[in-house]
């Protein structure tokens, strides 16, 4: 708790009204968060939610004995915060550049979004940057760190996931202890996913539980997939607007090619039994793409370097820390 109130003493003077939201949810998470075994003992728990926290306490110890994350307080605690998500990210980009807007903060350094604990604040910006002319993009988060900063709680948006979707985010967040380079969320992002895939692999495997593994590879395939149209679009799109054309004419084109985009993933969501409606709730744009890119850009590379490294963490470790350095 000293913690927090150092760091709500440090940023609110730096910019206002963003900062002070920001502590105050912080502020708000913390008090709502009580210790898993106290939640455990309590007679009122209900069933469903003691198990999911089992869970919860397995693989929090299985991420520390066999994949070598840290063995601190981030994770041991609950927190009921009575909406599907704890924070909502606001993405923006220019019309005509795939190049994200990076917001810069204390601990995070400089990112391609900006958090906010309220929907409405969230959107309030959003609109903000749409007036600038920016494409914006707003997606709600329901899991929530601070890189270690705090003791994070595990929050009651994460309880909606599946099992192995649930352990899989605990080893990806808690991979952004490992490592975290100021400045570059794909390199993050790639990064926490790569731990995320052979965490969860090594975790069904322990449990005896491969079936899940082989569903598990599938939405993943599933995912790489529509990134790979989302890839495409986004590099067509690039080369338009480094064309010497109109404003008009990139306009056009970029409405053509993203109408394709729905299309092509649309088929490849009802080809796989899914229905498209929710991913294509929102509307495609420059920061929509963007936002979608930044989870596996570079997760080849560190598939490629857990393999060289004969699927041995700590050398893993090691060899993404020696590149981020480069």
């Amino acid at each position: 708790m000293l913690r927090l109130v150092l760091l709500v003493l440090f940023v609110a003077p730096l910019a206002g009204c963003y900062y002070v939201q920001a502590a105050k949810g912080q502020w708000e998470l913390t008090r709502k968060r009580e210790p898993i075994a106290e939640v455990l003992e309590d007679e009122d728990t209900a069933p469903d939610l003691a198990a999911r926290l089992r869970l919860v306490q397995e693989a929090r110890q299985f991420s520390i004995d066999e994949l070598g994350l840290p063995d601190n307080k981030s994770y041991r605690s609950y927190a009921d915060i009575e909406r599907d998500y704890v924070v909502w990210n606001v993405f923006a980009a220019p019309e005509f550049s795939m190049q994200a807007k990076t917001w810069c903060f204390p601990i995070a350094g400089c990112v391609s979004y900006r958090g906010y604990f309220s929907k409405e604040d969230a959107q309030r910006e959003a609109d903000r940057m749409a007036d600038e002319g920016y494409d914006v993009a707003v997606g709600g988060v329901a899991a929530y760190s601070t890189l270690g900063k705090l003791n994070d709680p595990v929050v009651s948006s994460m309880m909606n996931w599946d099992d192995t979707q649930l352990v899989g985010v605990l080893f990806h967040e808690l991979a952004h202890q490992v490592l975290y380079v100021k400045g570059d969320s794909g390199f993050n992002e790639s990064f926490a996913t790569a731990v995320e895939e052979f965490g969860v692999r090594r975790w069904l495997e322990a449990r005896g539980e491969i079936g899940d593994f082989e569903k598990y590879l599938g939405q993943r395939k599933l995912r790489q997939d529509l990134m790979g149209l989302v890839a495409a679009a986004r590099d067509e799109l690039q080369t338009v607007y480094e064309a010497p054309l109109s404003d008009d004419e990139k306009r056009e084109t970029k409405s053509r090619r993203l109408a394709k985009l729905a299309a092509d993933v649309a088929a490849r969501l009802t080809e796989s039994g899914r229905d498209p409606g929710n991913w294509l709730s929102a509307e495609l744009n420059n920061a929509r793409l963007v936002s979608m890119t930044l989870y596996e850009g570079r997760l080849p590379e560190f598939r490629a370097l857990f393999d060289r490294c004969n699927h041995r963490v700590e050398c893993f470790y090691a060899q993404a820390k020696a590149l981020a350095g480069r």
